[in-house]
Order: structure tokens, then sequence, then C-alpha cells
């Protein structure tokens, strides 16, 4: 064998009962479990390990990650190896990088620079989203699967504009989702209040999703709302997949705003209706009650349509500029959920130009009153001068409401990490230990061997992984080793790229890419793609 971890508690990811084992490994997958430690019958290696007190889990699935970039720039990516993750899901909220032409290209970079850095030091190599895999398989610290990005395929093939897609722009983006799927794509995402994936009327949606349903992926939209108006755009999506046929698995599941303030009983007893129903359906959460975007997607899609040019002239234009205004504060912008925008809510936690770094942890309101203006006017001015690369804090969160939904059936684990900015959302170093120090060990809200299940075994089912996901024989060694007493993120709002604590080990494909708590040189990862062939009952595809 390659390595023995020795007398370790093994959390199988399956919702089971702990048990004690050694767990042999060979060429990158668990080879032997051997539950009896009568002596003489124990395996041996090159390389073992001295599991006492330590569980074994899976290693952890983000299934709503931002890393689309970082996995390039930083190849230590100790953000979540620390963490324990061993799979991301990117392509996230209809806005990423493939497929894409080389205008959508530098359309899509300035959108999205407050989530993932303008780009320099990557070597945009890639067009399609095969390629971005393929990019990805030359090495990487973490496994990494991907959605085709809806608002990125409506950029190629309608433009920014807000109307319904001509018949051949539809099958332009029918041909575009296709294609990605058949080079590798585990689903489709959107992001519905960002531009200019928010301009598809559900129709559209519902025919793209056709597409995905042929291939036998799912769909995951960050819906038309978090806020008012949010359980109606919750079942907008539930109808729609059932009208595609297609499975569903809802992005950072949340009920936010005030509006919304112990209200996640009533989104569950509507998904617990369509899963009664047949529904395929999960969703992901984050353990935190801010959330986090850019500062430009809280303005009103009207003033996006065109592109990020057309917003910055806006901006500029005073006319253009109040009626933003008035729709932010008054009105409640679609961009911010249709709940007028309380700017002492949004706080700074990253810029593109260094030179406005003292925006940084400070609330727009806050920097009003220092500078004795409106606070629209401050996230105007900050919009302009940092031409639309400001990253927010939103504190809009309800704690009964996160309880209540990642205690449910069909509930997975997500950061919905942004790993940007000077202060950005602890979620992006601290989410998968939060859920085992806070939640479970602190708090109770879940058992410690339900939570390691939400956060393996289930993303791994949704998305179709043979073996992955499950402490089993044959399966693939990407495993983290923690302590059930001490883990813990170190991530909080004051100290946001903390590491954390009490995950000594982690391995992805047998191989320790953290080792007695250090991040080593190894980049096991590879991107994990369905294979091109298109679904049939009974013979779904992966590799």
């Amino acid at each position: 064998m390659d390595t023995v971890l020795r007398d370790v508690t093994v959390i199988d990811g399956t919702g089971s009962a702990p048990y004690r084992a050694d767990v042999a490994l060979a060429e990158g997958r668990i080879a032997e479990i051997h539950r009896e430690r009568a002596a003489g019958t124990r395996p041996s290696a090159r390389t073992v390990v001295e599991g006492g007190g330590l569980a074994l889990a899976p290693g952890f699935i983000d299934m709503h990650a931002h890393s689309d970039l970082a996995l390039l720039r930083d190849p230590e990516h100790t953000a979540k190896a620390a963490q324990g993750v061993t799979l991301e899901v990117l392509g996230q909220d209809g806005l990423s990088y493939a497929p894409v032409d080389d205008r959508t290209l530098d359309e899509v970079r300035r959108q999205i620079t407050g989530w993932n850095g303008d780009g320099s030091g990557v070597d945009f190599d890639w067009r399609t989203v095969g390629e971005y895999l393929d990019r990805l398989d030359r090495g990487i610290a973490v496994n990494a699967a991907y959605l085709v990005p809806q608002g990125t395929v409506r950029m190629l093939a309608v433009g920014w504009e807000d109307r319904p897609a001509a018949p051949a722009e539809l099958a332009e983006m029918r041909r575009l989702v296709a294609d990605g799927m058949a080079q590798g794509a585990m689903g489709m995402s959107s992001g519905l209040t960002y531009t200019p994936g928010m301009y598809a009327p559900t129709s559209e949606l519902t025919e793209l999703c056709r597409v995905v349903a042929g291939f036998g992926g799912y769909y995951c939209p960050h819906h038309r709302s978090y806020g008012a108006g949010a359980l109606e755009a919750y079942a907008e999506m539930v109808a729609l997949c059932r009208e595609a046929g297609c499975a569903l698995h809802l992005a950072h599941a949340t009920m936010n705003f005030d509006v919304n303030k112990g209200r996640a009983a009533e989104l569950l007893a509507l998904l617990d209706a369509a899963l009664a129903e047949g529904a395929d359906i999960t969703l992901d959460s984050y353990p935190y009650l801010p959330g986090c975007t850019t500062l430009v997607a809280l303005l009103p899609s009207w003033a996006s349509e065109g592109g990020p040019g057309a917003t910055l002239r806006r901006l500029r234009d005073e006319t253009a500029s109040a009626r933003i205004r008035h729709a932010l504060e008054r009105e409640g912008s679609d961009g911010c959920h249709g709940v007028p925008i309380d700017w002492d809510r949004v706080e700074v936690s990253g810029v593109s130009d260094p030179a406005l770094s003292g925006h940084v942890g400070r609330t727009i309101a806050h920097t009003a009153r220092l500078r004795g203006e409106a606070p629209f006017t401050t996230a105007r001015e900050l919009l302009l001068a940092d031409r639309l690369g400001t990253t927010v804090l939103q504190h809009v969160g309800d704690e009964e409401n996160v309880r209540t939904i990642m205690r449910h059936r069909i509930h997975t684990g997500g950061s919905d990490g942004i790993l940007m900015g000077d202060k950005p959302h602890p979620r992006a170093y601290g989410t998968f230990p939060h859920y085992l120090g806070r939640y479970v060990r602190e708090l109770g809200v879940l058992s410690l061997q339900e939570c390691v299940a939400h956060l393996t075994g289930r993303p791994a089912a949704r998305l179709g992984l043979p073996d992955r996901g499950l402490v089993r024989q044959g399966y693939r060694a990407d495993l983290v080793l923690f302590d059930p007493q001490t883990v813990a993120a170190g991530a909080t709002f004051d100290r946001p790229r903390t590491l954390p604590t009490g995950i000594p080990h982690v391995l992805v494909d047998g191989r320790f890419v953290i080792r007695e708590g250090r991040r080593t040189d190894v980049l096991a990862g590879r991107s994990v793609r369905r294979r091109g062939e298109k679904h049939r009952a009974g013979g779904e595809g992966w590799s």
C-alpha cells in the first residue's frame, strides 16, 4: 500500500454511524478498509498516519465556488485545501470564462473583476468549455467541475440587450450549451440578478434546460430574487425545471432581508411539495448571515444594459444617475432583490484599485458620513473610480433561516467564496470547518455524521459521481482527517484569511495536499467532467 490511515474514526459520507478502522490507500484509491484491529492483521504501507482521535471523512465538495481563475493563478489554493475541500464546482451564477470569443472574454473579465480579479497573470489560452477543463488538467490544487454559464452564453449569442432572444439566437444558445455539456460540464448555471443573464425570460431558460436535461445534467440558478419576491422566484425555478424535465440545484438557497425573517419554512414547504410530486431538487447554502457580491450588481438591470462601458457612462450622466438612485433607494432595484437599499448594511470588502483601499471595511453610509455627503454619491464615485471592480458584503441574513435550511434532507454545502479583496467574506476560508465547529459541535444543529453527508455524499450524488463522496473500497482517495473536538474556522470578518484549525491532513488522489497542517507542493487536482455522449436512461457516463 502507498498509505495507511491507522485507527481512524470513519465518517463515511452516508450519514451512518461512525466506526473505527484502518484505511489503506493505493494508486489514488481506497484499497482496503480494515474494521478488525487484531494483532497481525493491520495493513502496512510506505506511509503510515496514526489517526488516534481523528475522524476520516471523504473530501468536502464545495457546490458553489468562485475559484475559476484562482485555481490557475494560485497553485497552492490553500484557502480551500486547508478546509478539507477536494472538489469545487465552478462556472457559477451564470458568469465565467468559457465558452467565449475574444470580445466576450474581455467583457466578462471586466464584469466579474470583483469576483476573480482582472485575470492578470493568467494565460487565457482557451475559448471553449473543453479547452478550459483541459487547462485545469495541467495540474491544480484540488479537483474542479464546471457549469456552463448561461449569462456568458447569452453574451455570446445575443449581447447585452434586454430583450428575448430571436429564434436564431436561441438556436445558437442551445448549441453552445450542448457543446459545453458534451465537453464535460455538469450542468448550467444562471445569475438572474446579474446582466445579461437576467434578461432571459422563463421560456428561454426552459429551452436551455431541455438541452441540459438531455445530457442528464442539472440547472443551478441564482434566481431572480432573494429578498422581496423570493418565494415567487423559487417557484419559477421549480416550475421551469418541471416543464423542462431537468434536475434543479438551488444556489446559495437563502431567504434574506427583513421581509423574509423566519420564512424559511415556507420555502421548504414549496420544495417538499415538489419533491413529493417526483421533482429532483437539491440546494446549497453557506453557514453565515451576510451575503457577498459586487457593488455594481446592486444597480437596476437597465443601468447595466449594453455592458460595463455603458454602465460607466450612465453613472457619469447626472440624469441617469438620478434614476439609478431613485431605483435603489425608493423602489428597490431588481439588482438589490426588490428591497430599497440600506447603505448602512453595505460594507466594502474589496477594491480593484489599491488607491481606494480606505473604503475597505467601512459601510457606504459610514464613509458618506465621514465625507459629509449622501451615500449614493459615495457609491457612485467609488464605482467610477474602481471601474466597477468593488466587492461588498450585504448584512441582510437571518440566523433562523440559515439553521432551518441547513437541516433539510436535500441540503449541501457551498462556500460562494470570493477570494478577492482586502477583506473578503470569511466563508471563502472558513465555510466547511465552520459547519463542523459551530453548527455541529457548538450548536448541535446537525449531528457530525449528518453534516459530513451534507458536505460529501449528498453533493457527490447530485453530481452523479460513482466513485467519490464516500469512504468506500474502490473509491477515489480524496479524503480529510480532522479532529471533531477542535475543528473550527479561523476566518472571521475582521481576519478573513485566517486558516482553520483541527484539520491536519487532506489528500487528493491519495496524495497529501495538507500534511501536519501545512500545504505541500502537490498539485493532484484535475477536472471532473461528464462524458460527451448524451444521457440514456440507466446509462449516464462520467469520468
